[in-house]
């Protein structure tokens, strides 16, 4: 009979030995021993030591039918028996990607209607800065070039993608941000609004906007790039007056509105995109993550009628692309995956039942008294730690306070993510009613935990 134990031991020591994980002090990481999943079922995933955990974060924001879809599987064989893979290049396509172009576009709004494929949300935000540009030369205004876009902000991890995101630490290696990126406030009430409504300072961040453009110079700028909702800034949810106010500017400025829906995309807020919860109109999103559940790597860019145009009837070859950019098999991970999505209507469930469900969860929390506030949208929602709620008066090791939550969840069952002091949820969108009580249940303890720790 084999013995887990020893198999893990292996595992873990190979891993040690040749793997580099993303975002990772090896150093620390190999000392300290790596957690390997082996399977998945549901809203859960198990480890090779067989412990069971809740995966309260859908693998990373992503895994939105939940883990062992053998649709997605079947979909995926038949295609790589018919054709494992062809490019997009040289006049080709296949039907997979035109497919799924179409389906995408169905979902998006009326004023989008073109898709770029990439294979992942980075290279989707590498694409639209390039695409910008592009367009903005076409035009005659090569001089429009600048992007601008927020502090705790994230675009990924590629070399646009993190210049563009607004984390110190990422730009701390590699001499970034490159040229060209510059970054405005976000709108983060709880942690930076002080004596100002949550309306007041939504429009104050939002107005940073247009004293960035005057700055900058309006001809000299080419677009403001944000998510939604900051994902992984802590689930931000900007006030109401954000995001309507920011359109507004974008439209008067003569900017290019770009949201980043990698993360709010595909039912995630309750809506299929966050810009739809919002109510604004982007002219570029790009998109990854829940586009297929995570099953395979897929990223795109949705193009405006506004952009796509120029791009398609004026600007020549768009020398851009990568030899994955709608990879069939990929794709057809994707169609199966949006058919699940709509055939088990679970947008709407999201919209009406599991999303409202984990906001009163969430808020039940608000009677402890590590809790500041919560917040949440769809099934994206945060718990905001802090030492009194009254004054919103943060601990002042904000890592540790929400490290010690995650940790004790964890050992728990349950896989949260804590970004500083806030910890986030994004659990699969087939989530259960108890399983939701399972996660605030266990969060709870975890806050119990925390709070013992903090105050000893």
């Amino acid at each position: 009979m084999s013995n887990p134990s020893a198999a893990a031991s292996n595992l873990g020591a190979l891993d040690a030995a040749h793997h580099i994980h993303p975002f990772s002090d090896m150093k620390k990481l190999n000392a300290a021993g790596t957690r390997i999943i082996e399977r998945g079922e549901g809203c859960y995933i198990f480890d090779n030591l067989g412990k069971k955990y809740l995966d309260g974060f859908a693998g990373l924001w992503c895994v939105n039918i939940g883990y062992g879809r053998k649709e997605i599987a079947e979909a995926v064989m038949r295609q790589m028996n018919e054709l494992p893979y062809y490019n997009t290049f040289f006049g080709t396509t296949t039907p997979p990607a035109v497919l799924l172009a179409q389906k995408i576009t169905s979902h998006a709004g009326p004023h989008i209607n073109r898709v770029f494929f990439t294979g992942s949300g980075s290279e989707a935000n590498d694409t639209w800065f390039r695409m910008a540009r592009v367009y903005w030369a076409t035009l005659g205004r090569p001089e429009k070039k600048m992007v601008i876009a927020r502090r705790n902000g994230y675009h990924g991890s590629t070399v646009v993608g993190a210049s563009m995101g607004g984390m110190k630490y990422m730009h701390e290696q590699g001499a970034l941000p490159i040229e060209g990126i510059v970054h405005i406030g976000q709108p983060y009430w709880f942690g930076e609004g002080g004596d100002l409504s949550p309306a007041e300072f939504g429009l104050k961040m939002a107005r940073e906007l247009e004293e960035k453009i005057d700055e900058l110079g309006e001809d000299n700028v080419a677009a403001f790039v944000a998510e939604p909702i900051q994902g992984a800034g802590g689930v931000i949810v900007p006030p109401e007056t954000y995001w309507p106010e920011i359109a507004r500017i974008c439209k008067a400025r003569n900017i290019l509105l770009v949201v980043d829906e990698v993360i709010c995309g595909f039912g995630r807020t309750g809506r299929w995109f966050g810009h739809q919860h919002f109510g604004v109109e982007p002219d570029l999103a790009p998109i990854a993550k829940g586009l297929s559940s995570g099953y395979l790597p897929i990223g795109g860019v949705m193009v405006s009628d506004r952009v796509g145009d120029v791009l398609v009837n004026e600007a020549g070859d768009f020398n851009h692309g990568f030899t994955y950019s709608g990879h069939p098999v990929c794709a057809a991970a994707a169609l199966e995956n949006l058919r699940i999505i709509e055939d088990e209507k679970l947008v709407e469930r999201v919209h009406d039942d599991v999303g409202p469900y984990l906001a009163e969860g969430l808020k039940s929390l608000e009677d402890h008294p590590m809790v500041g506030e919560t917040q949440c949208v769809g099934l994206m929602g945060a718990v905001q730690l802090a030492e009194d709620r009254a004054s919103r008066t943060r601990f002042a090791d904000k890592e540790k306070a929400g490290v010690e939550v995650r940790n004790h969840c964890l050992s728990n069952g349950l896989v949260l993510r804590a970004t500083g002091d806030r910890m986030l949820f994004s659990p699969p969108l087939v989530i259960s009613r108890a399983e939701i009580d399972d996660m605030i249940a266990i969060t709870r303890k975890g806050l119990d935990h925390a709070w013992k720790v903090m105050k000893g």
